[in-house]
């Protein structure tokens, strides 16, 4: 073996353990913070060992005092309905566009990416005044109806696996005498499963983290979610981190759980091209 191979060797791999320990860092200050009493965390480093690692105090005031249970299942209903709802929507976008010969598809697609360019937070002004007007303002319906819309990200991921589809299939069903409807549910969503479930997983995350929509729309504390159930714990003057640390790591579980049981469909999903 050259030098040059061992330093090409020790540049990736020496890249990729820094790498490594800079996304490893702050789950290992998180977790350790999650032990720690509130004079042991504003006194000690991040990466410093918890005096007690059986000290489940932190996570007891999480789970009670934030109310994360409720958090978890108010989550749950919002990531449920968004979820189903903007696969509907986006995969029916992407069909249409990609199947049907109309005026005006490629502007409906334009409008989408221009969207997709402005800051959401710029958009909320109108956005949170036209919830308010139609009486959808601190219940759950207001972030499920904008979490339906589609987002330009899922109608490509749809398209470019339409793009797969043959359309020979949908001249085929139509002889048959099957109208747009049924080729689209018969034949379209079972041909583009790969591509479901890469969004399913980009939009259960996107859904699961986001602060912003719930802490909005759903200030009453019986509307709380699990990312904005933490939030009490930062006070006007001081801050509990190492409660908050607990509800972090409590609400990664979920996450866990959910990548391990289905993490043969995420690769699936992943390298069946539907994402390029």
């Amino acid at each position: 073996m050259g030098i040059k191979n061992i330093l090409k060797k020790t540049i990736i791999y020496g890249s990729l353990l820094i790498w490594s320990i800079a996304a490893l860092l702050p789950i290992l200050t998180i977790f350790f913070g999650s032990f720690k009493s509130f004079d042991e965390f504003t006194n000690t480093t991040g990466i410093t060992l918890p005096d007690n690692f059986f000290n489940m105090s932190n996570y007891k005031s999480a789970l009670l005092e934030g109310n994360m249970l409720v958090g978890f299942f108010n989550t749950f209903i919002l990531v449920l309905f968004g979820v189903i709802g903007s696969l509907i929507v986006g995969s029916m976008v992407a069909y249409a566009i990609n199947r049907l010969d109309f005026k005006g598809k490629k502007l409906i697609l334009l409008m989408y990416l221009i969207v997709s360019i402005v800051p959401m937070e710029i958009s909320q002004v109108a956005t949170f005044k036209l919830i308010d007007k139609i009486g959808l303002y601190n219940t759950r319906l207001a972030p499920m109806l904008i979490y339906i819309g589609a987002d330009v990200i899922m109608i490509y991921i749809y398209l470019q696996a339409l793009d797969k589809v043959p359309r020979e299939l949908d001249k085929a069903a139509m002889l048959e005498g099957a109208n747009y409807f049924h080729i689209y549910r018969k034949i379209i969503l079972p041909l583009v499963k790969p591509a479901t479930v890469s969004i399913i997983m980009i939009k259960i995350i996107s859904i699961y983290n986001d602060f912003y929509i719930p802490f909005l729309y759903m200030p009453d504390k019986e509307l709380q979610t699990v990312s904005t159930t933490l939030f009490k714990f930062i006070g006007p003057y001081e801050i509990q981190w190492q409660i908050i640390c607990a509800g972090i790591i409590i609400s990664m579980i979920p996450m866990i759980i959910f990548f391990i049981f289905l993490q043969k469909h995420i690769y699936e999903g992943l390298t069946s091209g539907s994402i390029k």
